[in-house]
C-alpha cells in the first residue's frame, strides 16, 4: 500500500460491522457459538463487531486487539516465508526434499528426490497427512486430546507416522491437503536460511509489516496477552451433543502436530495487514507472487466447491456469486478465516473461539462463507 496509512485496531473508535454480518455472528451464537467476531475493512473504514463472550464463565466480552490461534491459517505464513526465501536465492521452488532433507522422506510411494519445494507449498506431493494416522486422529479429535493436547512430537517423527502409509499420488499428479507439506517446507526453510523457523517468520513477516501480535510459539502452552478462552468438544465427527473442554492451553510450537502448518497465534488486525500486503504484492517479487496465486482446483466434496489452491492461499466462491481470496484454519478450539477481494479493497477477517458449527449450518465451512458473502457482496 506504499505510504499510504493502514488502518489497524488502533484507529478508535470503530464503527460496528454491517448488519448482514452481524445478523450471521450473532445467529451463530444464538445457537450455540460461545463468541464470534468480524473485522472488516473497505479502503479505509474499518469495522468491528462481536456476538457471544470471550470466557463462558466469567462472561467476560471480546475486544478488538485480542490474540487467538489461528490454525491452518499459518500455512499462508509459511508459504510467504519460503518464498521470500526463494526470491532471495537462499533455496529454489525446485529443490527437491532429498536436496535439504536427505533420506528423511522415502517408502510407501514416498520419494523426496521426486518432491520438490513447489509441490509441497501447492499441496500437489501426494505426501500422506500425518493427521490421516489412526493413532493421530486417535489422539487429535477423541477425548485423548484433552491430555494429549501437551503431547511433545518431533517434526521427524511426525514424517515418519506419514510415509509409513501409501502416497495418495505421484508428485505433482494430484491435489490433496496435508499438513506433512507444510511440516517439510518448514524444516527446509530452517536448514536454508539457517534459524530456527519461528525466528524465520519473524524476520521475513511479521516485523517487516509490524505484525506485533503474531508469532509462532516456542515451549509455551498458553496464549500470550488478551485472548478468548478456546472451546472444544473434541469430536471429529461433529457429535452436538459431545461435552464442551476449555482446551485454550496446548502445545502448538515446534515439537507438535501444529507448528508451520498450523500452530501460530495472531489477531484480526495483523491477519488483515498480512492479507493485504499478500494481495498487493507487498512481500515478495512478481516471481514469488505469481507462485503464490497459481492455483490447482480442489477436488469436489472437500471444501466449498469450486475452490481453488495456490500456495498457502485459496480462492473460494461464495454464495453471492462473488470470489473470496484468503485462507482460513481450524485448531482445537478455534475457527479463523481472512478473506478479501483479489485486489485487497475489502477485507474481512472472522473468527470463533470453538470447533464446532450450529445446526442450522451445514458445516463450519458453510457458516464462514455465509459471514465473509455478507461482507463482500
Amino acid at each position: 500500500m506504499g505510504a499510504s496509512h493502514y488502518p489497524t485496531d488502533a484507529d478508535e473508535p470503530m464503527a460496528p460491522v454491517a448488519p448482514q454480518v452481524r445478523e450471521v455472528i450473532e445467529r451463530a451464537v444464538r445457537e450455540g457459538v460461545p463468541g464470534m467476531v468480524a473485522r472488516t475493512r473497505d479502503g479505509d473504514r474499518v469495522c468491528w463487531s462481536a456476538a457471544g463472550v470471550a470466557d463462558t464463565r466469567s462472561g467476560r466480552a471480546r475486544v478488538p486487539q485480542e490474540r487467538f490461534r489461528i490454525g491452518s491459517v499459518t500455512k499462508a505464513f509459511t508459504a510467504a516465508v519460503v518464498l521470500r526465501l526463494a526470491a532471495a536465492g537462499t533455496l529454489s521452488l525446485d529443490d527437491t526434499v532429498d536436496r535439504w532433507l536427505p533420506g528423511l522422506l522415502r517408502g510407501n510411494g514416498h520419494d523426496g528426490s521426486r518432491i520438490t519445494v513447489r509441490h509441497l507449498i501447492r499441496q500437489t506431493s501426494g505426501v500422506f497427512p500425518y493427521g490421516m494416522d489412526p493413532a493421530r486422529m486417535e489422539r487429535f479429535f477423541n477425548p485423548g486430546f484433552l491430555t494429549g493436547r501437551f503431547d511433545r512430537i518431533a517434526s521427524e517423527e511426525l514424517v515418519r507416522i506419514a510415509v509409513a502409509h501409501p502416497a495418495q499420488f505421484p508428485p505433482g499428479e494430484g491435489w490433496a491437503y496435508s499438513n506433512t507439506n507444510y511440516i517439510l517446507a518448514a524444516m527446509i526453510a530452517e536448514q536454508a536460511g539457517g534459524l530456527p523457523f519461528a525466528e524465520l517468520l519473524a524476520a521475513q513477516v511479521t516485523r517487516r509489516l509490524g505484525l506485533a501480535g503474531t508469532y509462532l510459539p516456542g515451549d509455551e502452552t498458553e496464549i500470550r496477552g488478551t485472548h478468548p478462552r478456546h472451546y472444544s468438544r473434541n469430536a471429529g465427527d461433529g457429535d452436538p451433543a459431545a461435552p464442551v473442554h476449555d482446551v485454550t492451553e496446548q502445545n502448538a510450537g515446534h515439537d507438535s502436530v501444529a507448528w508451520a502448518a498450523g500452530g501460530a497465534v495472531s489477531t484480526c488486525d495483523d491477519l488483515d495487514r498480512f492479507l493485504t500486503a499478500v494481495l498487493h504484492g507487498e512481500l515478495m517479487p512478481p516471481q514469488q507472487q505469481h507462485e503464490m496465486f497459481t492455483t490447482t482446483p480442489v477436488p469436489p466434496n472437500v471444501w466449498i466447491d469450486g475452490a481453488h489452491y495456490g500456495a498457502g492461499i485459496c480462492s473460494m466462491p461464495l454464495p453471492n456469486g462473488r470470489t473470496a481470496w484468503g485462507v482460513g484454519g481450524m485448531i482445537q478450539g478455534s475457527f479463523t478465516f481472512v478473506m478479501g477481494d483479489r485486489d485487497g479493497r475489502r477485507t474481512i477477517v472472522t473468527q470463533m473461539n470453538c470447533d464446532w458449527a450450529p445446526a442450522h449450518w451445514r458445516s463450519w465451512l458453510h457458516l464462514f462463507a455465509e459471514v465473509i458473502a455478507a461482507h463482500l457482496s
